[in-house]
This record gives structure tokens, sequence and C-alpha cells, in this order.
């Protein structure tokens, strides 16, 4: 197998840590064909101008997380900026004392890009922009260098910046969004780190008090609780404009909006989903793709769910044609399903195999012996309903550290005696199938 240490080491890493890769995610990827397919042809689609939501939904350990990184992977390659946030007690879509700027602060600190994939990317974005409309004006004006102290060239770098901007102050919010930007390009000519960093504490919905603000940047307005979902909009309109393809937003852990206890709370939380759906598919928007990562509770339950929410249930309810078989993968829901036994055996070859090329060691471990170890695993007591695919990756590493480090541990003690029947393999497939359905 050949792939770069880096993603290896990224992919051998998380997955001891129970934690979805940020690289390699492609060589690991298994049972999602058709939905690897389907986000392809959504940021092509959100590429040329539209916007689309999409909701996960499944049980714990079926691949909502895993999925949303695979996007994020899908969508670096197609020159998206992608961000990505947990919902918490403290995170929320709507909330009082600054519960929802502070998912829209973790969404701008988690601003991710192809060359800056780890996060806290806008300060890159910005200067990667503002040296570009330089460099264009160098060229317009046959100049031989950036001249940054000929204030003739730093009048008209500033103009081209103002027209890409200009084109926001339509948008609610989006006259104050262009001062920042103008500021933060002051800043940056200046080498003025200061001014750039008030830029990016405002920009990143940090401010407490518009009077702060206004004392350092000259604006009338801050992003609160109120507003943030306003510059989320903004924010995605500007990244089309300086060149990327827009703006990718996933969003997990939905299941601690359906947690919230206070009935008007949670439904605000859900009015403000309905804002986002309406605005995607009615086109009030571009450029943004947005997804949730949620259980069926979250979704479906008629009380807290929701579906306890009239408007979200019309329009999240599955195509009444849709079954098990024949799938519609165009609508907002997409119901995710733990991985199928033959799909965990093949998700194991390729682990065995990145273990081995990332260690420099020839692998010795057979398909025989990782198809016992799977047998093993969900043979254990009320493994085939509560067993996660990641506690059978975490184990299996473990394995595999195990015996590349003690060449002479017993190998039966992990994968079983060679005696252990296709009988019972069977019996667990079974099993297994009828808990999926």
């Amino acid at each position: 197998m050949k792939m770069k240490k880096r993603d290896s080491s990224a992919i051998l890493n998380s997955l001891s840590g129970g934690v979805v890769p940020n690289r390699g995610i492609q060589h690991i990827m298994v049972g999602r064909t058709d939905e690897a397919k389907q986000i392809m042809s959504d940021l092509d689609h959100v590429k040329k101008g539209t916007s689309i939501i999409k909701i996960f939904i499944g049980p714990f350990g079926s691949g909502k997380s895993f999925i949303q990184g695979f996007i994020k992977q899908l969508a670096f390659n197609e020159k998206f900026v992608v961000t990505s946030a947990d919902f918490t007690p403290e995170r929320r879509l709507y909330g009082t004392e600054n519960k929802a700027v502070a998912l829209y602060s973790e969404l701008m600190k988690n601003l991710s890009t192809s060359t800056q994939p780890e996060g806290n990317a806008l300060s890159g974005i910005l200067d990667k922009w503002i040296t570009e409309v330089q460099m264009r004006v160098m060229h317009e004006k046959n100049l031989t260098s950036l001249e940054f102290d000929n204030p003739l060239f730093v009048t008209q770098v500033e103009q081209e910046i103002t027209n890409v901007i200009s084109k926001m102050d339509e948008l609610t919010g989006g006259f104050d969004f262009a001062r920042i930007l103008i500021q933060y390009f002051r800043g940056f000519v200046k080498d003025n780190q200061d001014l750039q960093r008030r830029a990016l504490r405002w920009l990143r919905g940090e401010y407490g008090t518009r009077t702060e603000a206004k004392t350092d940047l000259g604006v009338r307005d801050i992003i609160d609780d109120n507003n943030w979902y306003n510059y989320i909009k903004i924010f995605s309109q500007f990244v089309k404009q300086i060149g990327y393809s827009g703006l990718v937003i996933n969003l997990d852990e939905a299941i601690n909006l359906y947690k919230i206890t206070h009935p008007q709370t949670r439904e605000k939380n859900y009015e403000t989903i309905l804002k986002i759906f309406n605005d995607t598919l009615q086109g009030n928007i571009e450029g943004l793709y947005i997804t949730f990562g949620g259980t069926v509770e979250f979704l479906e339950d008629e009380r807290r769910g929701l579906f306890s929410y009239g408007a979200l249930k019309r329009r999240l309810e599955t195509n009444k044609f849709e079954t098990t078989e024949f799938r519609d993968l165009s609508q907002p829901v997409i119901k995710l399903t733990r991985l199928k036994t033959d799909e965990t055996f093949l998700l194991l070859q390729r682990l065995r195999d990145i273990h081995a090329t990332h260690n420099d060691y020839e692998a010795s471990i057979t398909d025989d012996e990782i198809k016992r170890y799977i047998v093993a695993e969900y043979n254990r007591p009320g493994a085939v309903e509560n067993l996660t695919v990641g506690d059978i990756i975490r184990g299996f590493l473990g394995a595999l550290n195990i015996l590349h480090q003690n060449p002479g541990y017993n190998r039966e003690q992990i994968f079983g005696m060679v005696e252990q029947s296709e009988t019972k393999a069977s019996s667990i497939q079974s099993r297994f199938s009828r808990t999926e359905g």
C-alpha cells in the first residue's frame, strides 16, 4: 500500500483514540459508495451556485462523524472552505448568554482549507486573498514589485478589495463586515498586527459589547446570539467572491439539541434549522453546504425531536417509495446503518496493511485471522446490538501494536481458536442483519 506517512500516522493515531482522522480518510472508506457519489454530486451543485442541507441520521457508531470527515476531505479537493463544530450544552443554534455566538466562534476557529486543514485558517484566507489582489494590481499597472510605500498602489488595491466586498452590502450585516475587511487590509499593508488581531477578533464573534467594537474598529455592530447566522451567510458569499467553491459546515452531536429541557428553547433551535432549510432549498443563499449529524431520536421523536416541529416534519419525512434496497439519497435526510460484517472485514484488512506500511514491516496477519477476530468480537453477549465498529477498530489496532512489538505473543488470545466454526460466523451475520433491519 502506497500512502503518505503523514496520512497513515493520522489514521492510526486518530482511530486508536476513537476520533475521525483529519487526513487519509479515502484509504479507509468502505461501505459508503452510494453516499460518496451523492456527496460529490451535492458539492458540484454547490460549486455552481446552489446551497444544500443534509441531515445524517443513525445510531451511535453508525459513522455519522466519519462521513462528515469524508465530506471535509472531498470538499478540500474541490477547493471549498470547510469548518465544523459539535453541539454542546454551551453551543447551540439559538440561545442566550452567548450560547449561539459560541457556536459561531467555534466554527470560525475551525475554518480550514486544503493548505491549512487543521483549522485556524481565517487569517490565512484573508492574507491569501489580499496578496492575490495586490499581485493582480501589480500586473495590471505593469509594476515590477509590490510598492507598499506607494500611496497610489495601496489605494488601487483597496479599491479592488472594496469592489468585491461591496457586493455584500445588500446582505444584513454586510456593511460592517465589509468595513472590518478594510480594517484588516490596512493592518496588513501597514504591518499593524494589533489592528489585524482586532479585526480577526470581530470576525470570530469575540467582541462582547458594541462600545468596545466601535472604539477599536469604528463599527456599529458586533456578532452576537441574534445575528450570527446572518454572518455565516455573509461569509459563505465572501469565500465564493474571492475564488473558493463555497463553504462547507459540518455540525455534529445534534442529540444535544434534543436534550434541551426547556421546550421553547428547544423549539427555537429547531426554528433555526427550519430557517437554514428554507434558505438553502429556496435559493436565498448560494455556496453553502451544511450537514447535521444526529440519532434517530433527534429526528423522529415527536415529543422532543425534529418531528415535534410540524414544519420540519413535513420537510424531512422519508420518501415514501424508498426501501432498504432502493434509496433516495438526494433527499435532505440520509439514514446510515452500521457497517455489515463483510464491510468491517474489508476495513480491518486495510488497517492491517496501513499499520504494516506505516511501521515498515511485512504484514503477517491472515484474512482468516481477521475473520476469526470479528467472530470473537461479535460473539460476546450483547455485542451484536451494542458493539460499534469504532470499538472493533480500537481493539484491532491495539492487537496490531501488541503483535508488532511482541512477536512471541500468543495469537490465539487475540484471534481465537482455528476451530471456531463457519456456523457461528453465519449465525452472528444473521443476527447482525436482523438488528440492522
